[in-house]
C-alpha cells in the first residue's frame, strides 16, 4: 500500500480506502463484512469511509465492531452527515446545527471512537446558511470529535465559499468526495482546479463506476442476479451506465488491460490514481476476494500511451459536464 497526504494538511492515508455504502448493515452479512474489513487490514489499507446515513446508521456500527480491537492511531475514520437517519423528524436531516451536533454524537457511539479523523458534509445544503454549517462543523473540530472537515458532491463555487469561511475560522477543509471513474469525469474542469488551489484532495468514491468497470455487465444480456444494478438503491446510480453503447466500449477496455498485466477492475481503480488531485480512491466490497484484488491498483503507474487509447476507447460515452457535479 501508497500513502498520500490529504490535502494541505499533514494527514497521510492509504491511496486504496475502504467504504461500506451498500453492503454493511443491508446486502452483506456482518461476519462478511467484518471479514472484509480485515482483509482490507491485512493489505494495508489504513483508511475506512462510512456515513451516518448507510442502512440508516447501521452501517457506522458493523463498522465499529469490525474495526474494535485494532490501534486506533494507526486508523484514519472517515464520517459524513447531511441525509436523514433516525425517525426522518425535521431536525434528522439537513447541515443545520442541531442535526450536525447531534449526529458527530452518534457516528462517535456507533464507531467506537472518541473523534474521527475525517466529518464530511454529505451534500451542500441550500436551506441553511453556510455560515452555521460552517461554524458547527467548526466546533465540531474545536471539540476534539474531528480533527479534520470535508465535504461530498459539492461543485467548485460551493467549495471555494466553505474554504473561504473555514479559513476565516481558521478550520481544517481538506477533501471533497465526488464521483469519479473513467467514464464519470465532470470534476476534472472546475471542481479538480479549485480544490487545487484551495489546498483540498479528492477521495473518489464509484472508481469502477459501481461494478461496470469490471466488464461483468455486457451489452445485449440482462444484468446479474444479486449485483449492484438489483439493489434498490445502487440501481439509481448504475442506471446511466447500462447502455449497450457504454458496455461495448468497456469490453474494448480488456486488451488494454491485458497489456497493463491488470484486471479491468484495477486498471479502473488505477486511472482514478493518476490524477495527482485524487488522494485516494474508496472500494466497497461483499467479499475478502474483491478487496485482494482492487487493491492492487495501489502504486501502479499507468502510461501516457496507455491512457491516450483508453480515451480513444471510451470517446463518445464519458461525461464531463460540470453540471452533474451533484449526482441525483
Amino acid at each position: 500500500m501508497e500513502f498520500r497526504r490529504l490535502g494541505r494538511s499533514g494527514l497521510n492515508i492509504s491511496e486504496i480506502s475502504y467504504g461500506n455504502w451498500l453492503t454493511h448493515g443491508s446486502q452483506v452479512e456482518e461476519d462478511q463484512a467484518t471479514a472484509c474489513v480485515h482483509a482490507a487490514l491485512d493489505a494495508g489499507i489504513s483508511t475506512f469511509d462510512t456515513a451516518d446515513v448507510y442502512a440508516n446508521t447501521k452501517a457506522e456500527s458493523v463498522l465499529g465492531r469490525a474495526l474494535a480491537g485494532q490501534r486506533r492511531e494507526s486508523l484514519e475514520i472517515f464520517t459524513k452527515v447531511f441525509w436523514p437517519t433516525g425517525p426522518g423528524g425535521p431536525n434528522d436531516k439537513g447541515l443545520g446545527r442541531k442535526h450536525i451536533m447531534e449526529s458527530i454524537n452518534g457516528s462517535l457511539e456507533r464507531l467506537q471512537t472518541d473523534y474521527v479523523d475525517l466529518y464530511q458534509a454529505h451534500r451542500y445544503d441550500k436551506s441553511v446558511p453556510l455560515e452555521e454549517t460552517m461554524l458547527a462543523f467548526a466546533d465540531v473540530v474545536r471539540s476534539g470529535k474531528a480533527l479534520y472537515i470535508g465535504v461530498s458532491e459539492w461543485n467548485a463555487d460551493q467549495i471555494a465559499r466553505g474554504a473561504a469561511l473555514a479559513r476565516e475560522l481558521n478550520v481544517p477543509f481538506i477533501s471533497n468526495q465526488p464521483q469519479y471513474s473513467m467514464l464519470w469525469r465532470v470534476i476534472e474542469s472546475q471542481v479538480v482546479p479549485t480544490s487545487e488551489r484551495e489546498g483540498i484532495s479528492q477521495i473518489v468514491w464509484s472508481p469502477i463506476a459501481q461494478g461496470v468497470l469490471t466488464g461483468k455487465y455486457l451489452p445485449g444480456q440482462p444484468v446479474p442476479q444479486g449485483s449492484r444494478a438489483t439493489d434498490e438503491t445502487g440501481s439509481k446510480f448504475i442506471q446511466r451506465f447500462l447502455r449497450d453503447e457504454v458496455l461495448t466500449k468497456v469490453q474494448q477496455l480488456k486488451p488494454l488491460a491485458d497489456e497493463a498485466g491488470l484486471s479491468l477492475a484495477q486498471l479502473a481503480v488505477a486511472w482514478t490514481l493518476q490524477n495527482p488531485n485524487v488522494a485516494s480512491a474508496i472500494i466497497g466490497a461483499s467479499r475478502p476476494e474483491q478487496v485482494h484484488e482492487n487493491v492492487k491498483a495501489a502504486g501502479v503507474k499507468l502510461d501516457e500511451d496507455l491512457l491516450k487509447k483508453i480515451d480513444d476507447v471510451l470517446e463518445g460515452v464519458v461525461e464531463s459536464d460540470p453540471r452533474f457535479t451533484v449526482t441525483p
